[in-house]
């Protein structure tokens, strides 16, 4: 599957492609792929991306203290968009999901870009609800380039943590770790054209060309560590994203404690 690019809530008349890991991999596949990363291919499934986030209403400056509010079709947490930004942290508990029948999806990342830009250099991980089970894979992704997943195993309850830094040449750097399996992945891209406009901490309900995907139940996700350009994520002055569809809020997340750490709760597909 493929996840479209999440679109940016400061245009919401632009929708952006979503990007995104593929998500279904045949368990042969799965078990053929090598121990590098590798492009997830599914048959029969959608396809996927994560994406700039599409902008629902935007409420800007109503906010508490420093922290702006805006609400997003397909992105829940919070970004920070005042300046160039070089680098971007988080730790989050990998969540399981409660699968019914339906196929539903949930994505949780730390990237650059996608808020006010068209481009958007993440990596995190993707939880899948097909046939009434919950899998989890793990991607990166240099929009509009598709996205690369990892072989490595992922499940619910690993502690992931997700770093994107860039350099004013433009050279990016994508960490993707899982501390309790032992694995990690660096990654090495070069782009000198894009923004830097906008460092984000995102859960989000992934996109297909038909638009965004039913939401999958991942109960609550709770973010810590979260740091941008080197300082705390509180300090950066974020807006904060509830994932809005029409009047159903499908993700809301909480205030930021201690700088650093907020958690995002789904509420409805």
């Amino acid at each position: 599957m493929r996840l479209r690019r999440k679109e940016n809530p400061t245009a919401a008349a632009t929708r952006r492609p979503r990007r995104g890991p593929r998500a279904v991999l045949a368990a042969l596949l799965l078990a053929a792929l090598p121990a590098a990363s590798a492009p997830a291919l599914a048959a029969g499934i959608p396809s996927l991306s994560f994406a700039p986030h599409s902008a629902a209403a935007r409420l800007d400056p109503g906010a508490v203290g420093a922290i702006r509010n805006a609400t997003s079709t397909n992105w829940s947490g919070y970004a920070a968009h005042s300046t160039k930004y070089t680098s971007v942290t988080a730790t989050w508990r990998e969540p399981s999901a409660s699968c019914g029948s339906a196929t539903t999806y949930a994505s949780f990342w730390t990237g650059l870009d996608g808020y006010n830009s068209s481009s958007v250099e993440q990596t995190g991980t993707l939880v899948e609800c097909v046939g009434g089970t919950p899998r989890q894979l793990s991607w990166y992704e240099m929009y509009p380039a598709n996205p690369v997943y990892f072989s490595n195993s992922l499940v619910a309850g690993d502690t992931v943590t997700a770093t994107v830094t860039a350099t004013s040449s433009g050279a990016f750097t994508l960490i993707l770790k899982d501390s309790t399996r032992g694995w990690s992945h660096t990654i090495h891209k070069t782009n000198s054209s894009l923004a830097r406009s906008s460092a984000e901490v995102i859960a989000e309900a992934p996109s297909s060309s038909t638009g965004v995907l039913p939401l999958a139940n991942f109960g609550t996700v709770s973010f810590s560590g979260s740091q941008i350009n080197g300082g705390t994520l509180g300090a950066s002055s974020p807006t904060e994203i509830n994932m809005v569809s029409g009047s159903t809020t499908k993700a809301s997340c909480s205030g930021i404690s201690g700088g650093t750490a907020f958690s995002c709760t789904w509420h409805h597909s």
